[in-house]
Parts: C-alpha cells; structure tokens; sequence
C-alpha cells in the first residue's frame, strides 16, 4: 500500500527552495542538484524531492506556492527514503516487479481519479513532473507488498472465534445508525507536532471540498492501514468511533468533508458519505424439505428419526420410492409464507420442523445453517480477507519501523 507518512512529516520545518535574487537565487538553484539525504549511502537529491512535491501537490490540486512547497518537502524526503529501505531490503530476496503490473497500478490510480493513465501523465508533463516518479513509488509499493505476503502470510492465522467476534460486532452495529465514512489520518503524538499537521489538515480540507480525490490524497498522506483503499472505513456505528469523531461525525448536517478533528495521536480528516438508518434484523436459512410422496405421515416420521440433519437427508431419501429431498437453497426467513416462518422460527442449525401436510405428501423442513442478524452482513470469506490485510498491514509498517530505525540516514 501507499506509504503511511510520519506527523512531523506533515508541515515540519523545512530548508525549502525560496524564490530569491542574484547570488542567493543561483545558490538555490544549485542546491537543488545536490543531495538532500543519504539512506545507508543512497542518495536522495534535491531534484528527486521536487519532483515528489510537485506529484503531492497535484493529488490535491494544490498550487506550488512557497507555502505548499515547505509544507510538503518533508512528506516527500520521508516517503523516498521509506522506498529506498524497502527496495534495499526487497533487493535481499530478487522480488522483480514486471512492468505491466507498474502499468495496472497506474490505471487504477488513474480510475480513481477519474481519468486515464494517458491522461493523468499529460497532466504530470503540465505540471513538470517526470511518470518515473509515480512509477518508482509503484515499484517500491508492490515490491515490498509482495515480500511482505511472502515472508509473513502464511503466518497469519484468522482463527474462528475472531470470525465470530467480528461477525457479531457487526451485527450489533447494524442495528444502529451507521456512517460511511472514509478517513485520512496525519499522526502526530505530540503537541508541536499535532500543531503543524492540523494546520497541514486544514488546507488539504480546502483542496479537498474544491474536488481533490479524497480517494488518491488518503493513499498519498493518510498513515493508518485504510489508506490502502483510498481510506475508507465501510460502514460504522458511533461507538465504534473514539469519542471526538463520533461527535463531529454525529453533529455533521449532511454528507461532505468535515473539519479536521484532532486526537490524542494525530489529526483525522473524515469524509461522510452517507448515513443509514439501523436495518431491520432478518434471518438467513440453509434449508432443505423431505417429503412421503406416499401421503403416509409415518413414513415421513420413521425416515425422520433415523436421518441426522442435512448431511444424511439427500442420500436416505435417494435409497427410498416413497421419499423425495429437495434442496431449497438459502433464503430470508421473512420471504417464506407466514405458516413456514411460524415452523422455522426457533429452529437451530441441524433441527427438523414438525412434519405438515401438503398436496404432494407429508412434508417437513431441514435447518442445515442459520445466519441470524441484518441481511447485508458480509460473509465470513470477505471478513476472513480484510482481517488478513489488516494483520499483515500492521506487520509491514512494523517492518518498515524497523528498517528505518536501523539505517544511517544523513542530511548533509
């Protein structure tokens, strides 16, 4: 994913390129040809540094002015060096990132932003920006990913009971207003800090509310795991949010991007996408129906005490002439007739219905699973994956934390 920026990164104080006269201006200029930063003797110039400011700057639609400039100079030294660790320790292992992939990266940068890679690099030459740049950041990202899921994913193990945990989280949110949110977070854990990056919140706010991507800012600067999908959160309930977001967000009229909140650690900016009222529970049914095509109750009966739920129901019922399995597939309890929901209602997984009369035969239903909750619950799969990415998300920056606090990075 997009790499996560550190808050001192936001607005720190930096030795930017000012617009001078004379000697003072040639000096600058000179300067910029230099080195700015040696990464376990890797060099980062100055022109490197420029070029990354000026693809930030166009995330947002921001003009390069002297101010932008210095605000975001330190967010490009720190992303660069941040590749430079990650394609010096991809280097150890022969990850080779194929050029197509770059390319399918860049397309959907460029889908997110609502044009075509054609497109966005006229818009890169317009603003003088070589698509190398882009391009370097898209190897590094995809190289370390790779590595990242190679060395750590067969570690991760999603256990069952984590499921279960999520799954009913969820379902006790959904029965609460929810917000779907997005979110870029500017870390921050201290005062001087978290001053410089809400000042830094502020204006990316104002580039945002005049049609900035949130999607591709959130992938440039945001540094919490969603800023891998463009920050968003899904679906969320307030007392799933710390408290100064659930107020902000509660308090919002409607739908926009809000004020920058700060927190203990940093300074959050949330998009609100909509807002949904809780939703009606419902049941999910597995079912299957065994039916006497005999009319003969106690056939249906004796089959009954001797089949042990779905899995013995089919092949039973396939020995016998006076038997017939249907599979029902899955349904909403609340889409059945009113006299099969009053048969179902208390059933568990497993369970039988008492047996009733219908024009082919004695008949009864198999419970075989039940998921009870909202309907639009995702399924345990799509749980499984996000869980994943977010246990090996937490893995790579802890990785990357390390590699930086091991390497000599010297500003000449």
């Amino acid at each position: 994913m997009m790499r996560a920026i550190l808050a001192a990164c936001i607005l720190g104080a930096t030795s930017t390129v000012a617009a001078g006269q004379g000697a003072g201006q040639q000096s600058d200029i000179l300067q910029l040809e230099g080195v700015a930063t040696l990464v376990n003797d890797e060099p980062i110039s100055f022109h490197d540094i420029r070029q990354r400011v000026r693809m930030l700057a166009m995330t947002v639609g921001a003009e390069i002015t002297p101010e932008i400039q210095q605000q975001l100079a330190s967010t490009a030294r720190e992303q660069l060096v941040d590749e430079i660790l990650q394609m010096q320790a991809v280097a150890e292992f022969n990850v080779e990132v194929d050029p197509a992939d770059i390319a399918s990266a860049v397309d959907d940068l460029a889908a997110r932003a609502g044009v075509t890679r054609e497109q966005l690099y006229q818009q890169f030459a317009q603003a003088g920006i070589n698509p190398s740049t882009l391009e370097s950041q898209m190897r590094s990202d995809i190289a370390w990913n790779r590595m990242m899921s190679g060395l750590f994913g067969s570690r991760i193990r999603i256990s069952q009971n984590q499921l279960d945990g999520e799954l009913e989280q969820l379902r006790s949110s959904s029965q609460k207003t929810a917000y779907q949110l997005a979110e870029i977070f500017l870390f921050a854990p201290d005062e001087e800090t978290r001053v410089q990056a809400l000042q830094a919140a502020y204006s990316l706010v104002d580039q945002l509310r005049q049609g900035a991507p949130f999607q591709v800012a959130a992938q440039q600067f945001s540094s919490t795991p969603t800023a891998a999908t463009g920050g968003d959160m899904g679906w969320v309930a307030l007392t799933d949010l710390e408290p100064a977001l659930a107020e902000a967000v509660s308090a919002a009229p409607q739908p926009g991007i809000l004020d920058p909140i700060v927190a203990d650690d940093g300074v959050y900016i949330l998009a609100l996408r909509n807002r949904r009222e809780p939703q009606k529970e419902t049941s999910r049914l597995q079912l299957q129906q065994l039916i006497a095509t005999n009319g003969d109750i106690e056939t249906l009966e004796r089959a009954m005490s001797r089949i042990d739920g779905c899995a013995d129901l089919e092949g039973y019922a396939d020995d016998r002439d006076d038997l017939l399995a249907i599979d029902l597939g899955e349904t909403k309890l609340s889409d059945l007739a009113v006299a099969s929901q009053e048969l179902l209602a208390d059933l568990s997984a497993g369970q039988a219905s008492t047996s009733f009369e219908m024009s082919a035969g004695w008949s009864s239903l198999y419970v075989c699973a039940r998921q009870d909750g909202a309907e639009n619950l995702p399924s345990r799969d799509q749980i499984e994956n996000r869980l994943f990415g977010q246990e090996l998300g937490l893995i790579s920056e802890r990785e990357l934390r390390n590699a930086r606090r091991e390497a000599t990075i010297l500003v000449p």
